[in-house]
């Protein structure tokens, strides 16, 4: 088989998303501090359901929570359409050449990290972070902290995704430096 594979491109060519992913609440302090309060796993079992004070401290917290949460969905402000970017409007998106910050809806970049400025990912989950669960990826250039990206749901299959592309990226740099690929 000598074809293609659908949906796919060099990075020379152009470049593409792989993945997407939103920062949760577990990003901002004040979701932090919720969710160390949310993991107290004080209390009782009543008919097979654990009852803790940490999760009806989560019931309680709804109304604190929520307009939070939904100000990090809003693209702008005071309005939805209409208004100034919203900086807490973020999400993280992986490509064949980098790790993009950028505002949702066409905001625009706010920082970026391409594959050859980092060798390993490291991942700090936070006071707080556990509950949720995410945590925060640190890119490292050897002991230097290059990048870093808070508050990541799930954070360890958006870790193995960007090295898994980067080594991808970095393999084929190497062979076309040593002369192999064109």
């Amino acid at each position: 088989m000598s074809g293609a594979i659908a949906g796919v491109f060099p990075a020379t060519v152009k470049e593409v998303t792989i993945m997407t992913v939103w920062p949760s609440i577990a990003a901002t302090a004040y979701g932090r501090w919720w969710g160390r309060r949310f993991a107290n796993s004080v209390g009782l079992t009543l008919f097979g359901l654990p009852i803790t004070l940490g999760r009806l401290m989560a019931l309680v917290s709804i109304p604190f929570i929520l307009p939070v949460y939904f100000h990090m969905l809003i693209p702008k402000l005071p309005f939805v359409l209409w208004g100034i970017p919203n900086p807490a409007c973020l999400r993280y998106r992986l490509t064949n050449r980098r790790v993009i910050v950028e505002q949702a809806f066409g905001g625009g970049e706010q920082q970026s990290v391409s594959f050859d400025r980092f060798d390993t990912i490291e991942l700090e989950v936070l006071p707080g972070q556990e509950w949720y669960p995410a945590g925060d990826l640190i890119f490292r250039n050897g002991q230097i902290e290059t990048f870093r990206l808070s508050g990541v749901p799930h954070p360890e299959p958006f870790r193995q995704t960007c090295l898994k592309a980067r080594n991808g990226f970095v393999g084929v740099q190497m062979a076309r430096e040593s002369g192999v690929a064109v």
